[in-house]
């Protein structure tokens, strides 16, 4: 292995911090130097890793490696008039937008941070707060080449048993080593936004379902605390990329500005317990009475609409050493009372959740383990040393299966693996195709490993 890409043996693990391994991480710059890496990662095999936004262990590889791509982060071509860009798997959502908005074009779909790769936007085929109008990621990627076990490199189009079993394949299938997007759009870098609030859950679903149409973006903050006639209560966002002109007038000069604001980053270490049921609770109230009843044509950032979290670097720490599990799972329309009764059942076990997120799913996707079908998808953080946490979500977790539902493996930490084909039926097409692409068990991890995928 050439110095480039020697390795070194470190601790991983996922944006939650919990269950660190160690592996060997290397970086590859090149095609070369990637193909080398897979050729000579050993017994225990490797997995791809991005930049490290998955909450679980889909990017860890206990005693084996790691490839970082994002050594991988050329732009190569951009056709501003077709609105399609050629990219590296390790450029970031973020790059993409920097170099886009001034061009007037914007990624089709981006999840609660642009600080994800292009590879991991596909690995996990990330959705964000428009599938119900845009689907997830891989529904806009035009084609990828794939670095598989025996070394080849293949260009995957869509349609295909490969790109469908790699979308969403969490890196068990190789190595993605660029794609080609189609794009979106746009006239401005700011977000159109309408705000309102929801008094209980009911209220909430019957406003999503009756005019979430109207929007192409729609997402609702929801306290999980808030008990009795007001369970399930919510702050509803929703919006669209501004017009030009709906701009100011001293605004429209830099009307495809992108601008991220930037707040000091969490300290690495804070006492445990700050993320207490009291703490969260009088947080949740506050945030709940300081939205707005009702508020119309707000003009924001997309970076304040989108990602206010990636303004605070490193807020994962703030749920001090024990880390968090984010939770999250989708469930299909006629299973609302599935929703309610867990959200209910949330609420009367106090879980001290103030990042918790309600959306409406479109159309599934076509990638056999992809997350979104139709319906309504929770996601939570908890910190991970809540008592008795493990036994609740896994009594959540069949619960969710019973109804056809399942949960996010890009986000996933501890679902028991006979569960995992009750919630993805391609299962065992993806499992068959990764044995074709894959015999010698190259590409493996922690996930793998736990789920047996």
């Amino acid at each position: 292995m050439s110095a480039s890409t020697a390795s070194v043996t470190t601790t991983v693990t996922g944006w939650g911090r919990t269950a660190p391994t160690a592996a060997r991480l290397i970086r590859p710059r090149t095609y070369e130097e990637a193909a080398a890496a897979v050729r000579e990662c050993g017994a225990r095999g490797g997995i791809p890793r991005g930049l490290g936004r998955a909450y679980g262990d889909a990017a860890q590889n206990a005693g084996g490696a790691v490839f970082d791509m994002t050594g991988l982060d050329r732009i190569h071509v951009i056709d501003a008039d077709d609105g399609t860009v050629l990219c590296g798997a390790g450029v970031s959502l973020h790059r993409l937008m920097e170099v886009l908005l001034p061009l007037g074009w914007f990624v089709p779909v981006t999840p609660g941070t642009r600080q994800v790769t292009v590879g991991g936007a596909i690995g996990a085929d990330i959705h964000g707060k428009n599938h119900h109008v845009s689907g997830s990621f891989s529904r806009h990627v035009l084609s990828f080449e794939l670095l598989t076990a025996d070394g080849e490199i293949r260009t995957v189009g869509r349609g295909t048993p490969l790109f469908d079993a790699t979308a969403g394949g969490m890196g068990l299938t190789g190595v993605i080593l660029t794609a080609t997007l189609g794009l979106l759009p746009v006239e401005t870098s700011l977000m159109s936004v309408d705000t309102e609030r929801a008094s209980d859950l009911d209220d909430l679903m019957a406003r999503l379902t009756g005019t979430d149409h109207h929007y192409r973006y729609s997402v609702a903050w929801i306290d999980l605390l808030a008990r009795g006639a007001a369970t399930g209560r919510a702050v509803l966002t929703r919006g669209d990329h501004a017009p030009f002109d709906a701009l100011p007038a001293r605004a429209r000069a830099r009307a495809l500005e992108f601008r991220t604001p930037r707040f000091p980053s969490a300290p690495a270490f804070l006492p445990e317990g700050l993320l207490s049921r009291t703490t969260v609770g009088l947080f949740n109230e506050l945030w709940y009475r300081r939205a707005p009843r009702a508020r119309t044509g707000e003009l924001q950032r997309i970076s304040t609409f989108f990602h206010p979290l990636d303004g605070v670097p490193h807020w994962n720490r703030v749920y001090g050493r024990g880390g968090f599990v984010q939770y999250q799972f989708v469930v299909g329309h006629g299973q609302e009372d599935t929703l309610r009764r867990i959200v209910r059942r949330i609420a009367e076990r106090r879980c001290p959740s103030f990042l918790a997120v309600l959306k409406r799913f479109g159309p599934a996707d076509p990638g056999w383990l992809s997350f979104p079908l139709p319906g309504w998808t929770l996601a939570l953080d908890i910190p991970a040393a809540l008592p008795g946490l493990g036994r609740f979500l896994d009594r959540l977790d069949e619960e969710v299966a019973a109804a056809g539902g399942r949960v996010y493996l890009a986000k996933d930490s501890r679902l028991r693996p006979e569960l995992l084909a009750a919630m993805y039926p391609r299962l065992d097409d993806f499992r068959a195709l990764r044995a074709e692409v894959d015999p010698r068990g190259v590409f493996v991890s922690d996930l793998s490993r736990r789920l047996d995928l």
